[in-house]
């Protein structure tokens, strides 16, 4: 025993060995993320603004106090559509796909 400390023959220097074999999966999951994330911000204000300005003053010629409540309410609207498909992608993504006919 000298002191030195020396590491074990296996230890590379790099993650563990589970963090290793995932690292696709933890990509896709962060792309996935990002796209919902950038999807819930865009699409609910984007379809309050559009909504408001071309359906519900546009077309049905609504007062400027009703067509914010409507289009807050189609934003709502919006934000649970998409959180929903995000619950379903999350909750599919990492099952297998599965091929060919099973008896």
């Amino acid at each position: 025993m000298d002191g030195s400390i020396s590491a074990s023959p296996d230890a590379t220097g790099g993650p563990p060995p589970h963090f290793r074999t995932n690292d696709g999966s933890m990509v896709s999951a962060l792309k996935t993320l990002l796209f919902f994330t950038i999807l819930m911000v865009t699409l609910p204000i984007g379809l309050y603004f559009a909504s408001k300005a071309f359906i519900f003053e546009g077309s049905m010629k609504m007062s400027s106090s009703d067509s914010y409540f409507y289009a807050a309410i189609v934003a709502v609207l919006a934000v649970h559509v998409v959180l929903a498909l995000f619950v379903y992608v999350a909750w599919n993504e990492g099952t297998p796909k599965r091929k060919g006919k099973y008896d």
